[in-house]
């Protein structure tokens, strides 16, 4: 065999896939630069296409030419007769006339061309009409009110029997040769023969070609062009300079598009038969790939497997608002309930009888069930909530909903009751994710059992989840409640890809804003149909992206885990597996179970929870009223003065007036809550504070409360203070808290409750100061790893080393702080079991290791971390029971990991599923060709025989794609 590169070479061949690879080289910048030589060519040929040809004869026949048509290629000149007669079956293009300088725009009507309609009068369409022809259409005189100022190329035919034609190429006004025979079709269905659809039946006036409602639906669902910006546009492209004299079609078209969109779906779904009633979903497309007993699942297998499961997520949207109508009873439905959104009578009926009751979340700030629209008089509709599947991102037939008055739960409960009654028979086990399902779910069961209008069966096992990215704007607990990584059956997802389809449907929503109930139902549903239809036509391509990437990520999984798991012991092997086995059996009866995967010791007390244990004990104990705020406000001073004293030396004297001024501000605060903690003091303290002020020289001031802040948010840290003025510097001295007073020379015993208080306080704010030195510390060995040592310039490194620099001092004041939290717990007498839990700190406590984590590493394993790494742990619990805790979770988590990943098996499941609804649609599709092989409905029979081919292609399309992937299927079957 002859090398390619020889014949290169030798004989200047070159193969496709080498054209292919070289020129895939060049960027959109390098195709521009290579037509900028060409500029001046490309204009030369346009501006020529202008003018007529040398010499100006027509195409056809060489006599004088006097029309072109721009919608013809080459725009051949043609004589008036060769005009009309090319146009014979294009009536609907746009000539130009000469005028002996240019040529201007005409219409076809002119020439007097007439649209035949009737099979028995073709013979006829290249005639002028007769004059003693009925006239079926007239122009109403309020159409044209000064019909002589108006372009003839836009003046309706007068005296004839004409039409007003909407098509891509603008709006014409066509003389129309009708069928009069006896027994001749009504004239409206013969427009539809001719692939025109009238406005009205009784004398239409008014028909838009197929082409320009097919125009008009794609636009509005690629582009979600509204009905009047299309119209528009029509208005445009009929005349460019006198668009406000075209004659305004844009009701018509609203109306017409409405029929256009349901005959559609009616033709799409197989709906077209006399033996079909409208039922619920009727007109809905849903998932292939999702698991369908009966379509793409045989009944008769075990569905209690989890690959069996069913996910679905749900949301809220709050774009697609809808006003108040005029006359809301006074309305026409085309398809309630038979698309995505639900029947209107029984979904209002529902909400009629069932009571809103408002359930307070006790999770963090997640507010999903209020919005600012929630109580906006002119709104109809708040937004939408909708259920979709997880995986795959299909909408649910039949399960979107209004909102009335924002996200309420009774919305919801609606919307997945009838998703959960979708194509279901025999699925018991349902993952379901939704943004607040920790509070949703607690008394779904409750809420669906006291209705009479929905029902979820008692045997459905519903698996909470929340969606990756809002579970981590939740509390804690429920990220092993809720996260998709610990649901079993749940494969690798992230539950959020509904936030994916509401931007296809916000596209569509300003328009719909306005207008009717049925109309904006009809609207959204056929956007959901298509957004579905769209997805079951790629799934198969879809299918075979998701797999090649599964196997990379999970060979990388099996290498984590089994490089973890080989240093485990089996013991501990053991015991892991057995409680997150129990985990996940009992989650759907008690969510708490699944907190094993996170630490079992409680955090350590902060100040604000220590603060408030004891305001709640108030009555239970001695303390005076206000002593633990009191106390605490002291804290507080102590942590700004010693931020405000770190603060000082960041700026030197050439810093702005600004920072300046409000170094100033913090100081003249920060000594106003000084003086008011010393009036206080001796609410408190008594003679003590007396004592303690004329031994200190204090000036007790008067009391002025204790409410002002003492930092406030939009405080610049950064400043120094070195000329601010002496008076408005923050006095050295301490403050007469129990802790002072025992450094000063013993506590007195009328304060020893105060300072069993304060010494409370201290262990919290020491947490506190920890916590914050954790933070510090990753922080800056994060910035260390990822920013200085990657740098490779010397203007990175500056940035970057300044970034650890700005650790450093946050290192530094937290340090401060529980150095002296320490001292202030000596001072109070605090025992040898506290001080031996806060000890001293050392610098060498403050490094840290930036080298790469190595759960194997033998030196890591037997080394120890800092006490303060351990300090949430219970007192007795070692660093290296820490440490043992530590690799628990991490075990349990990263076995997670791996069968999140391995669960994506479910692939392979998902081809055969996908095949199968293929081929189920090709069943019916052939049923419907023969049961209608008849003459009368011969044409059913045809376009049935047309669908059974497409979906025979697309199985045909999925069983190539399963082919040239199978060997990844390999992959799940190789367990290392």
């Amino acid at each position: 065999m002859i090398p390619h590169r020889f014949l290169v070479k030798r004989y200047g061949i070159r193969f496709t896939w080498e054209l292919a690879s070289t020129s895939s080289c060049q960027n959109q910048n390098d195709y521009i630069r290579e037509w900028l030589p060409q500029k001046e060519e490309f204009l030369r040929i346009i501006m020529e296409m202008e003018a007529p040809p040398e010499p100006r004869v027509c195409s056809r026949c060489e006599k004088d030419g006097v029309y072109r048509c721009i919608d013809c290629i080459h725009q051949p000149l043609c004589c008036t007769d060769c005009c009309h007669a090319l146009h014979e079956f294009n009536p609907f293009h746009r000539i130009q006339q000469w005028t002996g300088e240019c040529f201007e725009r005409s219409a076809l009507h002119m020439l007097g061309d007439l649209l035949c309609i009737s099979a028995c009068l073709h013979s006829n369409s290249g005639q002028k009409p007769p004059k003693d022809m009925p006239r079926h259409s007239q122009l109403d005189n309020e159409d044209w009110e000064d019909i002589m100022d108006i372009l003839l190329n836009l003046q309706p035919p007068i005296g004839s029997k004409y039409l007003t034609i909407v098509d891509v190429t603008g709006i014409h006004y066509m003389v129309v040769n009708s069928c009069e025979c006896p027994n001749a079709e009504r004239y409206h269905l013969q427009l539809l023969r001719a692939k025109l659809w009238p406005s009205t039946f009784q004398q239409p006036s008014t028909a838009f070609t197929f082409a320009v409602l097919d125009d008009f639906l794609r636009d509005n669902l690629e582009c979600g062009t509204s009905a009047m910006n299309y119209f528009s546009k029509l208005r445009r492209i009929t005349s460019r300079l006198f668009l406000h004299l075209v004659l305004d079609r844009y009701q018509e078209l609203l109306r017409v598009a409405r029929q256009w969109h349901l005959i559609k779906l009616c033709k799409w779904n197989a709906f077209c038969t006399k033996n079909r009633s409208g039922n619920k979903d009727d007109l809905a497309l849903f998932c292939a790939a999702c698991p369908q007993p009966g379509i793409n699942v045989d009944t008769k297998e075990s569905l209690d497997h989890w690959k069996y499961s069913r996910t679905m997520v749900m949301d809220g949207n709050f774009k697609a608002e809808h006003m108040k109508e005029r006359q809301p009873h006074d309305q026409v439905w085309l398809m309630d309930g038979q698309g995505y959104m639900v029947t209107y009578p029984e979904y209002h009926a529902y909400l009629k009888a069932t009571p809103h009751i408002t359930e307070k979340s006790n999770c963090s700030n997640h507010k999903a069930l209020s919005h600012p629209n929630a109580d906006c008089v002119k709104l109809d509709s708040t937004g939408i909530g909708a259920t979709a599947c997880t995986r795959h991102g299909c909408f649910y037939p039949h399960s979107m909903v209004d909102f009335q008055k924002g996200e309420r739960q009774l919305n919801m409960d609606y919307s997945l009751a009838n998703a959960l009654g979708y194509n279901m028979a025999g699925i018991q086990n349902v993952i379901c994710f939704y943004d607040v399902n920790c509070s949703y779910m607690k008394n779904l069961r409750k809420r669906v059992g006291n209705s009479s209008h929905i029902q979820i069966p008692s045997s459905v096992r519903i698996v909470l989840g929340i969606g990756i990215w809002h579970v981590h704007g939740h509390k804690k607990e429920c990220y092993s409640r809720y996260s998709p990584l610990f649901i079993k059956g749940a494969g690798w997802v992230e539950g959020e890809i509904i936030e994916t389809l509401w931007s296809m449907l916000n596209l569509v929503s300003t328009s719909a804003h306005g207008m009717s109930a049925p109309h904006r139902q009809e609207l959204l549903d056929f956007q959901m149909n298509d957004s579905n239809f769209m997805k079951m036509i790629r799934q198969s391509d879809s299918l075979v992206r998701k797999l090649k990437a599964v196997c990379t990520s999970v060979a990388l999984a099996r290498a984590a885990f089994a490089q973890l798991d080989a240093t485990t012991s089996p013991e501990n092997r053991q015991l892991w597996e057995s409680q997150e086995e129990a985990a996940m059996a009992q989650r759907v009866d008690d969510c708490t179970v699944m907190d094993i995967f996170e630490s079992q010791w409680s955090k350590a007390p902060t100040a604000h929870g220590v603060e408030l244990q004891l305001l709640q004990s108030y009555n239970s104990s001695k303390m005076p009223q206000g002593a633990a705020s009191w106390l605490a406000h002291g804290l507080k001073i102590q942590e700004a003065e010693i931020m405000l004293s770190a603060d000082r030396k960041g700026i030197g004297k050439y810093a702005s007036e600004v920072k300046k001024l409000a170094v100033a501000r913090r100081a003249d605060r920060l000594a106003t809550d000084q003086s008011t903690f010393l009036a206080d003091a001796a609410m408190y303290i008594g003679e003590a504070a007396a004592n303690y002020a004329e031994d200190n020289n204090l000036a007790v001031a008067p009391n002025v409360g204790m409410d002002s802040p003492i930092v406030s948010e939009d405080d610049d840290g950064d400043v120094s203070v070195d000329d601010i003025p002496e008076l408005q510097r923050c006095p050295p001295d301490p403050l007469p808290l129990p802790s002072a007073l025992g450094i000063a020379g013993g506590i007195p015993a009328e304060l020893k409750h105060l300072a069993e208080i304060e010494l409370k306080l201290r262990i919290g704010q020491a947490n506190d100061a920890l916590h914050g030195l954790w933070l510090a510390l990753i922080d800056k060995a994060v910035v260390f790893r990822s920013a200085v040592q990657p740098a490779r310039n010397y203007s990175m490194k500056t940035r970057t080393w300044a970034m650890i620099h700005t650790a450093e001092k946050s290192v530094a004041r937290q340090a401060k702080i529980y150095q002296m939290c320490r001292r202030a717990m000596v001072a109070l007498g605090a025992g040898s079991e506290i001080l031996s839990r806060y000890q001293e700190l050392q610098k060498g406590h403050l490094t840290v290791n930036t080298a790469a984590f190595q759960q194997n590493d033998v030196p890591h394993r037997q080394g120890h971390l800092p006490w303060f790494w351990s300090i949430d742990n219970p007192k007795q619990t070692e660093s290296r029971s820490w440490m043992s805790e530590f690799y628990r979770i991490h075990w349990l988590c990263t076995k997670a990991i791996r069968d999140r990943w391995e669960e994506e098996e479910l692939l392979i499941s998902e081809f055969q599923w996908t095949a199968n609804f293929f081929k189920h649609r090709v069943g019916e599709w052939s049923k419907l060709k023969i049961s209608n092989d008849q003459p009368d409905t011969r044409g059913r029979s045809v376009y049935a025989a047309r669908q059974q081919q497409v979906y025979e292609h697309l199985a045909e399309h999925c069983a190539m794609k399963w082919q040239a992937t199978e060997v990844f299927a390999s992959t799940f079957s190789s367990k290392e």
